[in-house]
């Protein structure tokens, strides 16, 4: 059975594109006029203006362009016609991937995206909706107000005695050299993720919307876990922002119950996992690519694509740039106040994190490679001399060391190009600022380079012997030297009085080494 063709001359039947969702009026909205929203099959969820949403909510695929006027019309308090309708149709639904290409039934036209390279790829589904719902009921009760202020006590309490009391780069450095405590801490920040999307999903259901299913995908080139929390569109802005903190929520939570444990256990990467649980919690506040960062900041500002606003809102607080302020001026004052008020808290906070690492960067790297080179030795060393079980074992080890090295590398160049390129745009045309910023960096790099090699920063940790052996062939075990026995002797008090015997020397005091760790 073949389609109907529409005979020549008559209006056309648009198509909306497979799994498209209308989602309604974006509530709590920071631009000057109401928008709407709608969400592709995709996952990419679309603002449209009144007109337009009202077009895509009677597009069915069974009515066609003219009786799509009528209805428009009759709700939109206007007159708008069948070629009204066909324009709108063709030249602003089908460019967005919202409509199917009135012209060509057989292919879709490729749906743009915002941003290609932050698209989750590869969704593989790991809770289904009723799994998520369940778990979801028995969580909720963490957001009782009640609850977060207790938390929020606790976190704050949790920070002051880790980083001004008991130091959270000790926990990290003792780690660097234990590939079995560093599978447990990867596999508690695995945990930790998790528990994160829980967080999501408990908020969506606890503000009243209905969480979706929770899944896993490629983000960039790394493994991510998402949420489906679509439904709080369709709810008020406190319930929005409440399901977008409430990952980062729930990571706190796990990090006070890691640190609970570790009050009872004393095993240092419990501690480490909590130190690195903080970078975690960072990284999805930030609002530069598609986080929880992002999507909270969109709900306060009530602005949903960020990434078209937020350098136009930046740049139109600088006297000049009439262009960057005609872009924002769809916005209300509070969008841009709220936008301006979060870079300025993040970026402090994101500078103390980094200069807290650069100033233990010797003692990482020493410790590190450290770790490297002993754990390669022993596995090589392993394979020469025919122990392949034992040097396969090692490799994991080596692995667990490699790994974290090569992403902080990764991590780092990747974060210095984007600074690089940020300066070099921001200075394009201006000397001064140009040589201003490279005298900056100039003086902080020898600063710091001073300070590395004057020993100022804090030294490495004395090597450990290993708590995995397995994982760690041929490691030496540091060994502790021990008071010497002396030989017994007989004596008599009334021919030998106290003192050493004559011919004979006295043992000598043999103190025993302590290892004492630094803050």
């Amino acid at each position: 059975m073949t389609p109907d063709i529409p005979s020549p001359g008559a209006a056309p039947v648009p198509r909306p594109s497979p799994g498209l969702q209308t989602l309604g009026e974006y509530k709590g909205s920071g631009f000057t006029e109401r928008r709407y929203l709608v969400r592709r099959g995709d996952g990419q969820v679309i603002q449209l203006s009144r007109l337009l949403y009202l077009v895509v909510s009677s597009v069915d695929g069974i009515r066609d362009a003219e009786t799509i006027s009528h209805r428009v019309s009759g709700r939109y308090g206007a007159e708008v016609t069948t070629e009204n309708i066909t324009y709108l149709v063709e030249h602003k639904l089908t460019p967005l991937g919202i409509t199917l290409p009135l012209t060509d039934h057989q292919s879709e036209a490729p749906a743009p995206r915002s941003d290609l390279l932050l698209a989750l790829r590869g969704h593989k589904v790991i809770f289904h909706e009723r799994h998520v719902a369940r778990i979801a009921a028995a969580l909720a009760w963490l957001h009782q107000p009640l609850a977060v202020v207790l938390t929020l006590a606790g976190v704050i309490a949790m920070d002051v005695w880790l980083f001004a009391v008991h130091g959270a780069m000790t926990p990290v450095l003792q780690v660097l050299e234990q590939p079995l405590w560093m599978l447990i801490v990867f596999a508690l920040t695995v945990a930790s993720l998790l528990f994160h999307e829980f967080g999501h999903a408990s908020a969506c259901r606890y503000s009243g919307a209905v969480p979706g299913k929770i899944g896993c995908g490629i983000f960039l080139i790394w493994p991510s876990l998402y949420t489906d929390v679509t439904d709080v569109y369709r709810i008020g802005r406190a319930g929005r922002l409440r399901t977008g903190l409430g990952g980062v929520y729930f990571n706190t939570l796990f990090m006070l119950a890691l640190t609970a444990i570790y009050l009872l256990t004393h095993q240092p990467y419990l501690l480490a996992a909590v130190y690195l649980a903080h970078f975690e919690v960072l990284e999805q506040l930030m609002p530069a690519v598609r986080l929880d960062g992002y999507y909270i900041l969109g709900d306060l500002a009530g602005v949903p694509d960020l990434y078209g606003k937020i350098k136009p809102i930046l740049l139109s607080l600088l006297p000049g740039h009439h262009r960057a302020a005609a872009q924002a001026a769809d916005l209300k004052p509070s969008a841009r106040t709220i936008v301006t008020v979060w870079i300025g808290t993040m970026v402090p906070l994101l500078l103390g994190e980094a200069a807290y690492a650069l100033w233990n960067l010797p003692r990482l790297l020493t410790t590190a490679t450290r770790g490297l080179h002993d754990q390669s030795l022993g596995t090589i060393s392993a394979f020469a001399h025919g122990h392949t079980a034992t040097g396969l074992v090692g490799v994991i080890g080596t692995l667990m060391l490699v790994c974290p090295m090569a992403g902080g590398a990764y991590l780092t160049a990747r974060l210095a190009g984007r600074l690089w390129r940020t300066a070099t745009r921001a200075s394009e045309g201006k000397p001064l600022l140009r040589l201003a910023l490279a005298a900056a960096a100039a003086a902080g790099c020898a600063a710091l380079a001073t300070a590395w090699l004057q020993g100022l920063t804090p030294q490495p940790l004395p090597e450990a012997a290993p708590a995995t052996p397995a994982l760690q062939p041929g490691k030496p075990t540091p060994r502790t030297p021990t008071r010497p026995t002396p030989t017994p002797t007989t004596t008599h008090p009334a021919r030998h009085p106290a003192g050493p015997t004559p011919g004979h020397s006295s043992p000598a005091h043999v103190p025993h080494p302590t290892t004492s760790s630094p803050p």
